[in-house]
């Protein structure tokens, strides 16, 4: 009898082991594996339309997406206000580093005080570097994130005390994303700086009022800050459409600007970084990565690169991109699901990608 109990003991204890070390696995899917002493307790998404989780869904502004086909994959069909069919990358960030499934909008109205000390977006889709590009798409502009960001550490301490919040502001992660509506949208659509900047002065504002921002997070506690490169933006399709020619290429002008401006923003957050103590402030390009995607995108499985799954394509996005649009069958084969944006695998594959290489200097 004592042999089959300790038996009996031992099954149990192993069957205990199995479901916690799953149950783990499954809250997690994580993709990053932290050193023992090492701890990110939140994550916080600041930009545009690349990192919003839905804080334009109650902005009277077109650039919206809270209606199908939006959200056509994120948590069986469920339109949230991400521009995408399924997790945008702040999602896929938070995810990966076993934070929690998805990172909130912050002006979610069902948001529950308890979700924020995991963290939240603060992101605001068609809003840019340069001040002018929220105002002419009636999106929130960085300097009113940066408002909500003080709010938000206000309610932390409210609810944990100063302590506890210092410790979270310091050892969470941020991301910082921006600079494709400033080019794309201000500069050669809207044609609203042209007659007062060249693009070597225009890219300068832009990388001026980046830094500034990420000086503004570090002063109020930051220490692990991502700022993203500015991608191709003479590729997505819809600038294809409108700047690519009869052929529709890709725009060389406006990728040229992009490049530029991320040798500036390279330049300035390295510089940053030195003189900023026990700072882990880190360029991240996702210019090159995507690019490569996107001239080499059979060799990563996809069939259609210049073109959106969203009606024709090449287009429809936002308002246009709505439940009277047809989408394609399978959306597996596109890199984009809308004119501007690509799908949630593309979006997988540059976030473990960018995990992989850069995650080393914020630890």
């Amino acid at each position: 009898m004592a042999f089959m109990h300790s038996a009996d003991s031992s099954i149990s204890l192993f069957f205990s082991f199995v479901v916690i070390i799953f149950g783990l696995w499954h809250k997690t899917e994580s993709v990053v594996n932290l050193p023992p002493n090492v701890s990110i307790p939140a994550v916080f998404a600041f930009g545009d339309s690349i990192a919003d989780t839905g804080n334009n869904n109650e902005l009277k502004t077109l650039v919206r997406c809270n209606f199908p086909p939006y959200g056509k994959d994120f948590q069986g069909g469920n339109p949230t206000g991400r521009f995408c069919n399924g997790k945008v990358p702040s999602d896929l960030i938070v995810e990966a580093l076993g934070v929690k499934e998805y990172l909130p909008a912050y002006l979610d109205p069902n948001l529950k005080s308890g979700d924020l000390l995991t963290g939240v977006c603060f992101a605001s889709g068609a809003s840019g570097y340069d001040p002018l590009t929220p105002k002419i798409t009636s999106v929130i502009p960085l300097s009113t994130q940066m408002e909500m960001f003080k709010e938000y550490i206000g309610k932390v301490k409210g609810m944990v005390g100063e302590s506890r919040t210092k410790s979270i502001l310091a050892n969470s992660f941020y991301l910082l994303v921006g600079g494709s509506d400033d080019i794309a949208n201000t500069y050669f659509i809207a044609h609203a700086r042209i007659l007062q900047y060249d693009i070597p002065s225009y890219t300068d504002l832009m990388a001026t009022s980046a830094i500034d921002f990420v000086k503004e997070l570090y002063n109020l506690g930051a220490r692990r800050l991502a700022v993203l490169s500015a991608p191709p933006i003479g590729c997505v399709p819809s600038q294809r459409t409108l700047a690519g020619g009869l052929t529709r290429k890709c725009s060389e002008k406006y990728n040229n600007a992009a490049k530029l401006f991320n040798s500036k923003l390279s330049k300035e957050i390295d510089s940053l970084r030195r003189n900023s103590s026990d700072s882990r402030i880190v360029y991240i390009d996702v210019y090159n990565p995507l690019l490569d995607i996107i001239e080499n995108y059979q060799n990563y499985g996809y069939k259609v690169v210049d073109r959106g799954c969203c009606g024709t394509g090449k287009l429809e996005v936002a308002v246009l991109c709505n439940p009277l649009d047809a989408t394609c069958s399978n959306v597996s084969e596109y890199i984009f699901w809308d004119s501007y944006h690509p799908t949630e695998g593309v979006y997988r594959k540059l976030v473990n990608e960018v995990l992989d290489k850069y995650m080393g200097q914020f630890l």
